[in-house]
């Protein structure tokens, strides 16, 4: 129940309502001012004040079912569930053929992840209404919620059909297309709608997405060119041409589109952080900077921020600075791989080996088996001197990588330090067997094997010394 030309009326009975409760008095009110008051509250989420106009008017009205379809609905938005059930059935007993009683049955069932039961009754209020779209909407969200995305987006698609403007349901299609990754479909279909719709935004974006996913970037370029041709403050439109300037290097312009979504509106924090990332391009590395601190500024959450900022700093060698910043980013998303790697290499840079170390081993933690993680966190324990736990580290990598030359010499250079001459031969020879030229190794990490008899012995056999 929309408000249209009877808003000003409604805000007289809410007006009226809120005074009757400071009051402490009793006035009365037909059905349907109280209908009107509890679906602006639920609107608003004044969900305390809409129970209480809700327990008046049921006071006032014990027979409006109307009512109580909105007492039903602030139970399930509760949890509770039973409560509902026994009000819907005896409400189904009363009118059988009110559609209402139905998609509340079908919300309570959702609530329970009954999805398919959830199913029926929609359909049977279909049977029952008028106003077909929105039930078919609520259909397509059981699918979705069955993740059974064709036939979500079949009853999207028949949400469009009733109304061609219905943005949200072209916003579920799109979704539907995305997860199956039907990229082709997507633009067969957007294509087809934008014959009818020539001048819809929405739907032009759309198609600048996916032609973007397939890297025809010409074609995006000209899809968002009428995305904004149709509505000219159309923010997602130039921050996504933004983007495809900025893929095809063409970074004025992208930042041309970029500062135009600043000026359309508040400045978001994505924003800012691709206008920083263009001014760095263009060499601007002042206002770049400027920019980073006006993105954290604006969202001091976005790790993203805070990672570009130490970037920054990493790159122009300022490592103190890099470190500061990369632990602010770690504060916010302690579990991002990439933020432990960066934190990583800045404190490898900065002499600190401990630190290093401990951030490597994180990246390992978290997941990251990547053969140079495992390879430089054994490095940076041997400079510990740590071989111990370096040889523990590359028994690991030897899971991941199990014919590697590279975690094989610098097994057989830490037995030969820990004088397992037996151990450090049997991966010299696996050593030398999988690829003899990172001998090297040996020579760069363990200088005193290097020279020992026993190592030289052992090369000898391999005719190498």
């Amino acid at each position: 129940m929309e408000f249209s030309q009877e808003e000003p009326n409604n805000k007289i009975s809410i007006s009226k309502f809120e005074s009757m409760l400071k009051t402490n008095s009793l006035l009365f009110f037909d059905s349907e001012e109280f209908e009107n008051i509890i679906h602006h509250y639920l609107n608003n989420g004044k969900v305390a004040l809409a129970k209480k106009a809700i327990k008046m008017g049921l006071d006032q009205h014990p027979t409006s079912t109307n009512l109580k379809l909105f007492q039903i609905e602030v139970y399930i938005f509760e949890d509770n569930l039973v409560k509902a059930n026994k009000l819907l059935d005896d409400l189904h007993d009363l009118e059988p053929s009110n559609e209402e009683v139905y998609i509340q049955k079908a919300n309570l069932l959702s609530k329970e992840d009954k999805h398919e039961e959830a199913i029926k009754f929609l359909l049977k209020a279909i049977e029952l209404s008028e106003e077909e779209a929105d039930i078919y909407s609520l259909i397509g969200m059981e699918y979705l919620f069955l993740e059974q995305f064709e036939n979500a987006r079949e009853y999207f698609m028949k949400c469009l059909d009733l109304d061609e403007f219905d943005y949200a349901s072209l916003y579920n299609i799109m979704y539907c297309f995305e997860y199956l990754e039907q990229v082709e479909p997507a633009i067969e279909f957007l294509n087809n709608y934008l014959n009818t719709n020539p001048y819809c935004e929405v739907a032009w974006h759309q198609l600048g997405k996916q032609y973007y996913q397939l890297k025809d970037y010409p074609k995006a370029l000209a899809a968002y060119d009428y995305a904004i041709i149709s509505d000219d403050t159309f923010l997602g439109a130039y921050m996504e041409k933004g983007k495809v300037l900025e893929r095809l290097g063409h970074i004025n312009e992208a930042l041309e589109n970029y500062t135009i979504t600043l000026e359309l509106d508040d400045p978001t924090s994505y924003a800012l952080l691709r206008v920083a990332n263009c001014h760095e391009k263009l060499g601007n590395k002042k206002l770049a900077l400027d920019y980073y601190y006006k993105t954290v500024n604006e969202d001091p959450l976005l790790d993203k921020g805070w990672l570009a900022i130490t970037k920054f700093y990493f790159r122009a060698k300022n490592y103190q600075k890099a470190l500061y910043y990369i632990n602010k980013a770690i504060e916010i998303d302690a579990e991002n791989i990439a933020y432990w790697k960066l934190y990583a290499r800045i404190n490898h840079k900065l002499s600190f080996l401990e630190e290093a170390e401990r951030g490597y081993k994180k990246t390992l933690e978290l997941g990251n088996y990547e053969l140079s993680t495992w390879l430089i966190r054994t490095d940076i324990l041997i400079e510990l001197g740590e071989p111990e736990a370096a040889m523990y580290n590359l028994l690991q990598a030897m899971e991941f990588y199990p014919e590697n030359a590279e975690i094989e010499f610098r097994l057989a250079g830490i037995y030969f330090l820990l004088n397992e001459n037996e151990k450090a031969t049997y991966h010299l020879t696996n050593a030398i067997r999988f690829d003899a030229e990172h001998i090297i190794i040996i020579d760069e990490l363990f200088p005193s094997v290097a020279k020992s008899p026993f190592y030289i012995n052992a090369l000898k056999k391999f005719k190498l010394a």
